[in-house]
């Protein structure tokens, strides 16, 4: 049942949408769409509004509904195999600009969290943010080694307004999935649950610490990427510590060049690190927006904000690196079996039908130059094509596909000649080979040596314990066959009984034939008895020998 807040709250969300005009699309849709005439009676139609397309609109009436709604039409701007791509580019412009905390109740949480003042940890705290999110704050400060640092917090109360923001969409998502006609294709339901999953997620910041360090032993040393170091002593599920970084956005290109940093180096080394992060590291940020990148004078990105992070299993490794290499040598069919083959689709896909959809979707990619080519837009319309196969919703790929988009377009905006083909294949060629060759062979073989020889100990144990549940298998299969053998034929003492029957009743007629009819039994009536007896006992007779 709906509280009076959420009942408020609801009312407001609606009064936002009428607002912003979308009155219509939630009159279009197959639940209200016998009400439409209602439109007419409202005084806001009966003067000609000029308004912008609807797409603007929806990402207008989100940035006025909050911080969490905001964050909601980000995660959906990545849908691309579920939106139209106006709505899409539409949703990817949304900010997420949201006013500060006071810096006394961010110094209140911190404080709580670490159960002593921040005196005794930071020589030096700045209460007035560095940036501020739908989720956290941060802000900078001093350890008392002199190392400077920044201090996350989580938003007060943040959990209780996106567990009551979260049941609207959910309501929201059910009503569409029901009524609009594109609702069962799109799956609203399904799109929540993702938000969902990834917002609580973004909520333990001592996971998105974990995500960090995880990272930091990956590119350890490296010359291509930085992550900042997390400082565990400090970090508690509300409040993280993390070393503090100093870099030039990714975004500024001017300063980048004045700074005398080559762009397709640049270009280059991020699409590197996307395709080290999934095929060697299975590892990858998934929230590579160009807010979360900098760079250092020396050409190095530095990385930050760890709160998504997406996998591959091997098997999608494999399959990924395979679908890709295929497309760009136009083996559709090998395309459609590895989708087949990975059950990303049902198994009883037509296989033909599959790869005929899959070229057309992809000849007309080819006909532009290479360097023109989209990894991120191809992958976008193969899962849209899918999805007409019942493809289910992957969401490993779905973060992978959204990671890609942001690496091509960040790339291309860095250099524009960046040719991600000739980047990545010769990486993912050289991935397929380590895997199925040799190599690949031993090194598997020798990550399950130790595993193995652990259990050696066990077998004869093992092989004991397996003879004797084939043994009591035998056993009980021997004893149902001889019950069933028991049930089907009739028992002895029956086949007897019918034996002696048939015998008693012929020598009582042979009696009858001997010695003839009498006082008190009639001649007439004798013959009968005597006739009867006989057939009786005769078929008893019969029926034993037959049944024996």
């Amino acid at each position: 049942m709906m509280g009076p807040l959420q009942a408020l709250r609801l009312l407001r969300i609606n009064w936002i949408l009428l607002r912003h005009g979308l009155d219509e699309v939630i009159l279009a849709t197959h639940l209200f769409r016998p009400l439409r005439w209602i439109k007419y009676l409202l005084p806001w139609h009966w003067v000609q509004r000029d308004l912008p397309p609807y797409p603007a609109r929806i990402r207008r009436a989100l940035e006025d509904l909050g911080p969490i709604f905001v964050k909601f039409g980000q995660i959906l701007s990545t849908r691309r195999d579920l939106l139209p791509d106006d709505l899409a580019n539409e949703l990817a412009k949304l900010q997420d600009r949201v006013p500060p905390f006071s810096g006394e109740l961010a110094r209140a949480i911190i404080e709580k969290a670490w159960g002593r003042p921040i005196e005794e940890v930071l020589d030096q705290f700045d209460p007035v943010p560095l940036a501020s999110a739908s989720i956290a704050q941060v802000h900078t400060g001093r350890l008392k080694d002199g190392t400077e640092v920044v201090v996350k917090v989580l938003r007060p109360g943040i959990e209780r307004i996106i567990r009551q923001d979260l049941a609207l969409m959910y309501t929201f998502a059910r009503l569409a999935q029901r009524y609009w006609k594109d609702g069962r294709r799109l799956r609203p339901v399904e799109v929540v649950s993702e938000y969902e999953k990834t917002i609580y997620d973004e909520l333990d910041l001592q996971r998105e610490a974990a995500n960090a360090s995880q990272l930091r032993r990956n590119w350890l040393n490296s010359q291509m990427l930085y992550i900042p170091e997390v400082y565990w002593d400090w970090t508690r599920p509300n409040v993280m510590v993390m070393e503090r970084i100093y870099g030039t956005p990714v975004s500024e290109v001017e300063q980048l060049k004045a700074q005398g940093i080559s762009m397709r180096l640049l270009g280059e080394r991020g699409v590197e690190i996307f395709f080290t992060q999934v095929f060697r590291d299975n590892f990858f940020h998934a929230d590579m927006h160009p807010g979360n990148i900098f760079v250092e004078p020396s050409g190095r990105y530095i990385s930050i904000d760890f709160g998504i992070i997406g996998t591959l299993t091997a098997e999608d490794q494999r399959y990924l690196a395979e679908n890709l290499l295929a497309f760009f040598e136009r083996d559709y069919r090998r395309v459609a079996e590895l989708h087949v083959e990975s059950g990303w689709v049902p198994p009883g896909t037509r296989v033909d039908e599959f790869e005929s959809a899959i070229r057309t979707v992809s000849e007309p990619i080819f006909e532009k130059p290479l360097a023109e080519i989209s990894f991120g837009h191809f992958l976008v319309r193969l899962f849209q094509t899918a999805r007409r196969f019942n493809m289910e919703i992957q969401p490993q790929l779905v973060l992978l596909e959204k990671t890609l988009l942001n690496i091509e377009g960040l790339g291309r905006q860095l250099y524009p000649e960046l040719d991600l083909w000739t980047t990545a294949k010769p990486y993912m060629e050289r991935w397929m080979r380590e895997q199925v060759g040799l190599r690949g062979l031993a090194e598997r073989t020798w990550r399950n040596v130790y595993s193995i020889a652990d259990q050696v100990p066990e077998l004869p144990l093992v092989a004991y314990r397996m003879l004797m549940a084939y043994d009591k298998q035998l056993r009980h299969a021997e004893f149902e066959r001889a019950k069933l053998q028991r049930e089907e034929s009739p028992s002895t003492a029956a086949i007897a009984l019918r034996a002696i029957g048939g015998a008693t009743l012929v020598i009582c007629a042979t009696l009858i034939l001997v010695l003839g009819p009498g006082q008190w039994l009639p001649e007439h009536l004798a013959l009968v008895l005597m006739t009867l007896t006989y057939l009786v006992g005769g078929w008893l007779l019969i029926a034993a020998a037959r049944t024996a």
